[in-house]
């Protein structure tokens, strides 16, 4: 940590928003001006829309991160949580991943700590539910899809291959859509390797409360999105939702019952709950208020952005919706951390700092290879694409959304050897626990029974 007198500027937070918003600033930062500082549980900022490719095997999963000690050279990366703030002496408490919490001082903060799952206490589902917000839990779906495919490959039981080869997925939003989409690719394209195993074997369920699937890209290209993946299979409930899942066995409202060993949570996001404990001011879902210049209300040396902040979305108000948020999108992430790094900046010497406004740009989703969704927002005029057109339009946005050029490259680069080579299929479920065999090799031996004595040997007689 530094030591120096200068001002420090806290991050709170290493996803989107802290990582561009300490570009930024570091950017537009006189040398020795200010240390920045970012806090976060992990030493790498994660792109969120690729994680449905990454448990596909359509992307590396370490191209889909980016190391904040890489890519941030100039600042202090911490790795660890930042539990409690101070707002009267400035002191933030860092609890790092080993040894005692301490106290950090600072001059300026910036709260960056995006979401989490938004879950509900439906019974089982703690113990069964497997997430999408990060990448490991990307890699962990990956591998638990193909280690079903291998238990239903190999077993006789067709209650073990039934439970096995039933995939329910709750959400459809893009994440619930998208990730159902590419790995329901996957499994169709591994069930070729398997002799026991086919694609009209397998189920794929998807859940929605609402009445329609993917909101963010309309409700045609929505409709055009269902059909879709009903005619690969997937079958999807709308106006419904879990009631349990306990021991995979899943109870849906609509009196529908499976039992399934994957169970895919994507029902949304809610603000990190650890926002509560800061004392700022919160808006009724739990984000951080802040006005149209990104400062937390109240304050002049707290900005907030990105999806744990409450942000007025000026286009739509000033096109008269005074109630109108910006969306917790990475769209909206990417240009809030801009402006915020360069309101930090103009706070700290004292200049005036300019207000967030952006227009929507439209939406895209890929629903698997060669398939997708888009809608491009140009003024006044909507245009709408589906198929293999839209995929195209999915990933070109992504890829150049990427941060850095190291990592766009290696995503090109995955996608492009994907169209000379056939997709990887074998499951690395062993990763999980990797070492069991090493500790069943190197445990001691159990002590040899020892000798019966003459009088139990006359006994047994």
């Amino acid at each position: 940590m530094s030591t120096t007198e200068r001002p420090r500027i806290l991050v709170v937070g290493g996803g989107y928003v802290g990582l561009y918003a300490a570009r930024r600033i570091l950017k537009k930062m006189r040398y020795g001006e200010a240390t920045v500082t970012v806090v976060d549980p992990r030493s790498y900022m994660t792109y969120q829309p690729f994680l449905p490719e990454a448990a596909a095997g359509s992307i590396s999963p370490r191209h889909v991160v980016v190391p904040l000690r890489r890519v941030l050279p100039k600042a202090e990366v911490l790795t660890g949580r930042v539990t409690t703030i101070d707002q009267d002496r400035k002191v933030a408490t860092v609890a790092p991943l080993v040894g005692e919490a301490y106290e950090l001082p600072f001059d300026y903060l910036v709260i960056a700590m995006g979401a989490v799952s938004r879950t509900f206490p439906i019974p089982g589902l703690a113990e069964q539910g497997i997430g999408m917000k990060g990448i490991e839990e990307s890699i962990g779906l990956r591998n638990h899809v193909l280690e079903q495919l291998d238990k239903a490959d190999s077993t006789t039981d067709e209650d073990v291959r039934r439970k096995a080869l039933t995939f329910v997925f709750v959400g459809g939003g893009f994440a619930g859509a998208e990730t159902i989409g590419e790995v329901e690719d996957m499994a169709r394209d591994a069930a070729k390797y398997y002799t026991n195993v086919k694609r009209e074997d397998m189920r794929f369920i998807l859940v929605d409360a609402a009445d329609k699937i993917l909101p963010e890209v309309g409700p045609k290209l929505g409709a055009y999105g269902k059909e879709h993946l009903e005619s690969r299979g997937v079958e999807i409930y709308l106006s419904t939702s879990m009631d349990s899942c306990v021991d995979g066995h899943v109870v849906l409202k609509n009196g529908l019952e499976v039992d399934s060993s994957t169970i895919v949570w994507t029902a949304g996001v809610k603000p990190n709950p650890a926002l509560a404990r800061f004392g700022l001011p919160l808006g009724p879902r739990g984000h951080v208020d802040t006005s149209e210049k990104l400062q937390v209300q109240g304050t002049d040396y707290i900005w907030a952005a990105g999806d744990n902040a409450q942000v007025p979305d000026m286009v739509g108000r000033r096109a008269g919706n005074p109630n109108a948020w910006c969306p917790p999108n990475a769209q909206h992430a990417l240009r809030q951390a801009k402006v915020l790094g360069d309101n930090v900046i103009s706070g700290m010497r004292g200049f005036p700092q300019k207000e967030y406004s952006h227009a929507n740009k439209g939406a895209v989703a890929g629903l698997g290879l060669h398939k997708g969704v888009a809608m491009i927002v140009m003024g006044k005029v909507k245009i709408k694409l589906k198929g293999r057109l839209a995929w195209y339009m999915h990933r070109g946005y992504h890829g150049m959304a990427m941060p850095t050029w190291n990592r766009k490259i290696r995503i090109f680069a995955d996608w492009t050897l994907a169209m000379f080579l056939k997709r990887e299929v074998v499951s690395l479920g062993a990763m999980e626990t990797p070492r069991e065999e090493f500790y069943e090799a190197a445990k001691p031996a159990p002590a040899p029974a020892a000798a019966k004595s003459e009088g139990e040997k006359a006994k047994a007689s």
